[in-house]
């Protein structure tokens, strides 16, 4: 990899580290409610891409499903997940979607696993448990239990996605924004009333986030990102997106003063140590995952 392909890959990574941080203000500090929040982001990035919605790719309940799993699942989740969770613990919790994405391959591909990523999986696991765990057991917060919720919709998005042919990335980000939007908008009406004056009241930090989640992360970092993957390896790639949740864990320190102690720092190492093993295997569905996993960030 080139200097300059590593240098667009850590600014990308930057990128989403930060977006966390953003919407962490957003929904925890600024009020803003978190299913209203996704729903404008949708909407946005539905308005940017609507001229690559058509023609629909095919099977089109297929493109639907993986919609709301990778759009309205996934981002709803997470942000649901942010308001009441540090953003160093989810970023860490996240990390789940790539061991439950090869479980899942394994359950609905027919793809084998050997004992370096039975061993990757163990651990990331393992180190999950231990950054949800304090002295009096496992901490089963609401917050963690959300983020939990959105690596598990993001997975079994990535591997249906695996089954859907010829979908390009604008246009995969068309649909699900398009799809996505409806139902956010529907659920945020039913649970969290006053949300538009919620969102008013949160003023132009409200609007510099949406516009930078919807044009610097949608639209501008993804775009960087398959370009890369495009370019080079998964399993070069891979490795180096741990990058994001360092850089969370980091920026959620720093900004949010998010407890750091022994515990957390075990749990984050064995866990990202088991991502890592597993995305330096080759399998099937890894470069997808890769490709559509941040989409959350």
């Amino acid at each position: 990899m080139s200097l300059r392909d590593f240098a667009l890959l850590t600014f990308v990574c930057l990128v989403w580290a930060f977006n966390n941080i953003v919407s962490k203000y957003l929904v925890s500090h600024l009020g803003v409610p978190p299913l209203f929040y996704a729903a404008v982001r949708f909407a946005i990035v539905a308005a940017v891409t609507l001229p690559w919605l058509l023609p629909m790719p095919r099977p089109r309940w297929r493109l639907v499903v993986v919609a709301l799993l990778m759009g309205a699942g996934n981002f709803a989740l997470l942000f649901m997940g942010l308001k009441t969770s540090t953003p160093s613990a989810a970023a860490v919790v996240g990390q789940l979607s790539v061991p439950i994405t090869t479980l899942l391959s394994v359950l609905m591909l027919g793809e084998r696993i050997h004992w370096r990523r039975g061993l990757g999986i163990a651990l990331a696991f393992a180190g999950v448990l231990a950054v949800m765990w304090d002295p009096r057991g496992v901490s089963l917060s609401q917050g963690l239990i959300f983020v939990v919720g959105s690596a598990c919709a993001g997975a079994l998005g990535a591997v249906m996605m695996k089954q859907i042919e010829g979908v390009k990335p604008l246009q995969f980000q068309a649909w699900v924004g398009f799809v996505s939007v409806w139902p956010l908008v529907l659920l945020s009406a039913l649970f969290e009333p006053g949300q538009v004056g919620k969102g008013i009241a949160a003023g132009w930090p409200f609007l510099a986030a949406l516009l930078f989640s919807a044009f610097v992360v949608s639209v501008g970092a993804h775009t960087i990102y398959y370009g890369l993957i495009r370019r080079h390896e998964a399993n070069l790639i891979s490795p180096l997106t741990l990058m994001t949740p360092l850089a969370t864990i980091a920026l959620g320190v720093a900004i949010f003063h998010d407890p750091f102690g022994p515990r957390m720092a075990i749990g984050s190492a064995i866990a990202l140590s088991g991502v890592l093993i597993i995305a330096l295997r080759r399998n099937q569905v890894m470069p997808l995952l890769l490709a559509i996993r941040n989409r959350a960030q």
